[in-house]
């Protein structure tokens, strides 16, 4: 966490256009799964940084809500007025059960000081979708597929992307 307030100023120039590009193959992955997200749908980012992938949602006209340990980040995301960011842990999400029709965590997941208990907490909150991609060079990797598949049994796709995996799971 230490180190995401240390370069929250330069966050965006160092991953916004990798992380766009990522959202937009997510995008196109999710079409090609006839899965079309609704305006009506309530969307939770979870390790949102800037709120990048937060806002990415936005075409959807959503409710979008972001969050993220890292104080220095929220206060950058919080710029953007359509959506809401708290600082909080993946770990121990202030939602009811059930609460998102789709909960993503990009990019973030390997970052999480309790995997397997961030993992059952968007697990908790999610209703319909869920989107988790991690960084493939993590040396976590390999701990981590196996949460994901032992903590998600309707695993609609598993893929990779330049950096990341990428899983697409309902609920």
């Amino acid at each position: 966490m230490e180190y995401y307030n240390e370069i929250a100023g330069s966050y965006d120039e160092l991953y916004k256009k990798e992380q766009l590009e990522k959202l937009e193959l997510i995008k196109s992955l999710l079409k090609q799964l006839k899965i079309r997200l609704r305006k009506d749908y309530e969307i939770l980012d979870v390790g949102c940084g800037t709120g990048i992938s937060t806002h990415f949602w936005g075409y959807t006209n959503a409710d979008r809500i972001g969050i993220d340990p890292a104080e220095k980040l929220i206060k950058i995301a919080q710029h953007d007025l359509e959506s809401q960011y708290f600082i909080e842990k993946a770990e121990n999400i202030p939602f009811d059960d059930n609460s998102f029709d789709l909960v993503t965590s990009i990019t973030a997941i390997q970052n999480f000081q309790n995997i397997e208990k961030a993992l059952k907490e968007i697990n908790r909150v999610a209703k319909k979708i869920i989107i988790l991609t991690f960084l493939k060079k993590s040396p976590k990797q390999q701990q981590i597929i196996k949460l994901i598949k032992n903590n998600f049994k309707n695993i609609l796709l598993q893929t990779e992307q330049e950096k990341d995996l990428i899983f697409i799971i309902k609920k």
